[in-house]
């Protein structure tokens, strides 16, 4: 149990590290250091999919096209950025993702006026839709718990057998009762399998499409990381961390709600643990655009699920 917990945090260190680096790249100055812009501190892409319509960014990438692959004029403008590009960033993971991603944001953002409430729209437009594999894993999470006690006795009764013969009869004890019960030991983990790529799609978004980083949202600048809004004096950010830890912690609890062995309860308790102290420090750093979506896709999860759950037992 402890090695499964130990690869289990292995793998979601991995998975929180990637989403952190991602695939945007930076503009770089000749020392070698990352180009901020001045007025957002933000860290300037490198690898942007569509014209910048800020002046003075235009300038900035002017000033550095000597360490870009590409010049400024030769990109399309953000309306006219296309579902599918086959000339420049045809790498499979931009083309399934992260341009038809862009193109929405982009699309939903002309119609509402602002990328900010278009990042959000768009956020509960794909939790919509994975409402089925969302209602899947509920039950799924139900039929693991009903499944519970009878895991129990199997762990009790196989506690000293460590030869070959009784772990593989085990292994088939154990089968007939995810059988018997309709469980489906991945059955639980679709949405959050799902979510991980949506999230660096969107954070990939994010960062290359000038459009939607140079917009705000009230006093939020979507570019802008928290951390350099607080220092500039907006502590309005600090209301959204706030609210990105909230609605990580109730999004979590109901998992954890779900499970139904002790051992599996404290597993899932430092789980949350560990993901609020990483996603806390981590928000400090991400753009403001993907914690608003975070926040959102958070909060309709948790009612979601309040409502799965209620439903179920009524």
């Amino acid at each position: 149990m402890r090695r499964k917990h130990r690869s289990r945090l292995l793998i979601l260190l991995f998975l929180m590290t990637f989403i952190l680096t991602g695939c945007t790249t930076y503009i770089k100055d000749d020392n070698n250091k990352r180009v901020v812009n001045e007025v957002t501190g933000q860290s300037v892409p490198a690898n942007i999919l569509c014209k910048p319509e800020n002046q003075n960014l235009v300038n900035l990438y002017n000033k550095y096209d000597k360490n870009l692959e590409y010049k400024i004029a030769d990109l399309p403008d953000c309306d006219d950025l296309k579902l599918y590009n086959s000339d420049s960033y045809s790498g499979l993971w931009a083309q399934l993702f992260v341009i038809p991603l862009a193109w929405y944001i982009v699309k939903v953002g002309e119609l509402v006026q602002n990328y900010g409430f278009a990042i959000m729209i768009v956020g509960l437009l794909i939790r919509l839709i994975l409402t089925p594999l969302t209602v899947k894993t509920a039950k799924q999470s139900q039929n693991m718990k009903n499944a519970q006690p009878e895991l129990n006795k199997l762990e009790k009764k196989y506690k000293d057998k460590t030869d070959s013969d009784a772990m593989m009869k085990k292994s088939q004890e154990m089968m007939l009762i995810y059988k018997k019960y309709k469980v489906s030991p991945l059955g639980s983990c679709l949405v959050a399998f799902i979510q991980i790529p949506l999230f660096l799609a969107f954070l990939e978004a994010i960062n290359r499409v000038p459009v939607i980083f140079e917009e705000s949202l009230w006093t939020l600048q979507l570019g802008t990381t928290p951390l350099v809004g607080i220092k500039e004096g907006n502590y309005l950010y600090l209301i959204l961390i706030a609210l990105i830890i909230l609605t990580t912690y109730l999004s979590f609890k109901f998992n954890m709600n779900s499970m139904g062995s002790p051992a599996q309860e404290q597993q899932m308790k430092f789980m949350t643990n560990f993901m609020l102290i990483f996603i806390s420090i981590a928000s400090f750093s991400l753009p403001t655009a993907i914690a608003l979506y975070w926040v959102t896709t958070n909060a309709f999860a948790v009612v979601q699920n309040f409502y799965i759950k209620k439903r179920s037992v009524t």
